[in-house]
């Protein structure tokens, strides 16, 4: 009887401070997309520091996004039934604790190890950020103003990482990207108990654990394969049996998601065409951009000789026009042209900017060699992202618009990991095959990075050519349209 005396005062209080709460969930957002870009700027200092080969610092990057894609999902319906200002609270301790653990690493696998619970954490957070501000913002006019605010923190979030990155890196040590998140994570700590509802989950549901776990094991599984593929060899045993170890966990992943009461991807939603090909799009598209981030990152400061700093001033342009396109350019080219054509138009810009990439030479200019790719990037994702995921959501019920949402973004962080894996074990390949037969040890470096930036163009035109050709209009439309032929 008195459970509910307590949970109404708090949404009363909430409600009258909902853009003070907003602001609180803002502050948590930032947080877990800051950790997306700052590492990079950072890469080659902890590379140094922690004589990681240029293949194993892969995992830095990889722990993360592996373990962000892989517990998205069931952070969300950890949300739904143990409430979400709950669990919201549980990821942001966790995540704060793991940067505490990656700001204190001293070796390899601890870094790693702490990056992986990152991940988890940010999932959390995530998952559950915009269910609170959607149960914070009833009417449909603060609700859209919220979500604009929501959306351009984590585009603009780019942008304050790769600087803060830079400038944490240059003027302390790497250490300090990580130690900067322990008085944010205090703050929204604090002001999410006094600001946020406790409202009540649903306390009782099922849980698809067997299924988060069984695709961020395979695909963890496929990484390390791919990863340690050169030193090991492509055709070893090791390679090859954890290639079958990874297969396996898969496709117990998609029994399990057959059968399962509650699945975590519903397997259903892969019928849907929009929706399959909004996926298999934002594979490739995060194979070539994750992998490019964290590439250019290394060709700046190894090859280019550039600061952490300079790194972060050098990224800044594609971040700022990312964040651009997020406050609403974007949706108005889609209302203008539909899903189809700014995201082919899209991908092929920043298809250009690899290409470009590829030709960076070891003697490099700013303005010459490394500007016109980044504008290139950074317009052609800005355009892209959004009609990406509107396109994943059209064929859904309006009931299912998140959980497709979460779908597709799931498929990119997967995506990002396992193309990073790819190309930085291309790179790394071809390097060594140009020092073998004695180049300069600058101009194999560059080397490597070409054939990985080439392969990612290749990735990036494969999915601009895929979502111009395969992708439809929103399924009322096709419906009406298709009414005629099926009787």
């Amino acid at each position: 009887m008195t459970t509910p005396e307590p949970v109404s005062s708090s949404a009363r209080s909430a409600h009258g401070n909902r853009w003070v709460a907003l602001a609180v969930l803002c502050m948590g957002a930032l947080m877990i997309v800051l950790d997306t870009t700052i590492v990079n700027v950072a890469l080659p200092s902890i590379r140094t520091d922690l004589k990681f080969t240029e293949t194993s610092l892969a995992w830095v990057v990889n722990a993360y996004l592996l373990t962000f894609g892989g517990f998205l999902l069931l952070g969300g319906r950890l949300g739904d039934l143990f409430g979400h200002r709950r669990v919201f609270l549980i990821g942001i301790a966790i995540f704060t604790l793991a940067s505490l653990a990656c700001g204190m690493a001293g070796s390899q696998v601890f870094l790693v190890a702490a990056r992986g619970v990152q991940g988890l954490g940010g999932a959390v957070v995530t998952a559950v950020a915009l269910s609170l501000i959607m149960n914070l913002f009833t009417e449909p006019a603060d609700r859209a103003k919220a979500m604009g605010v929501y959306s351009f923190v984590c585009a603009g979030g780019g942008s304050v990482g790769v600087l803060l990155g830079g400038l944490l890196t240059d003027a302390l040590n790497w250490h300090w990207i990580f130690l900067v998140n322990i008085p944010l994570g205090a703050i929204v700590l604090a002001a999410t108990l006094k600001l946020l509802p406790a409202a009540p989950g649903q306390g009782e549901g099922h849980l698809d654990v067997a299924g988060s776990v069984t695709v961020t094991a395979s695909l963890m599984l496929a990484v390390y394969a791919i990863v340690n593929g050169n030193e090991a060899g492509w055709t070893s045993l090791r390679t090859l049996g954890l290639l079958g170890a990874a297969a396996a966990l898969l496709a117990a992943f998609l029994w399990i998601e057959s059968r399962v009461r509650a699945p975590l991807m519903p397997l259903s939603l892969f019928r849907l065409r929009n929706v399959a090909v909004a996926n298999v799009v934002g594979v490739l598209w995060a194979a070539a951009m994750f992998a490019w981030f964290f590439l250019s990152a290394l060709y700046m400061q190894l090859v280019l000789h550039y600061t952490p700093m300079q790194v972060g001033l050098a990224f800044l342009p594609a971040n700022l026009i990312m964040a651009a396109f997020s406050l609403g350019l974007s949706a108005k080219l889609v209302m203008r042209f539909g899903v189809r054509w700014p995201l082919a138009f899209g991908l092929a810009l920043a298809t250009v900017g690899l290409l470009l990439f590829a030709r960076a030479p070891v003697n490099g200019e700013f303005l010459r060699d490394v500007l016109p790719g980044m504008l290139l990037l950074g317009l052609g994702a800005g355009i892209a992202f959004n009609p990406m995921l509107l396109a994943a959501m059209s064929d859904v019920a309006p009931s299912e618009s998140g959980l497709a949402s979460g779908v597709v973004n799931t498929a990119f962080m997967m995506g990002g990991a396992l193309g990073l894996a790819i190309l930085a074990s291309l790179a790394a390949s071809r390097t060594s095959g140009a020092l073998g037969a004695g180049g300069d040890p600058l101009a194999a470096l560059a080397s490597g990075y070409h054939i990985a930036f080439l392969v990612g163009a290749v990735f990036g035109f494969s999915a601009a050519l895929l979502g111009g050709l395969l992708l439809r209009a929103p399924a009322q439309d096709t419906a009406q349209e298709a009414a005629p032929a099926l009787h």
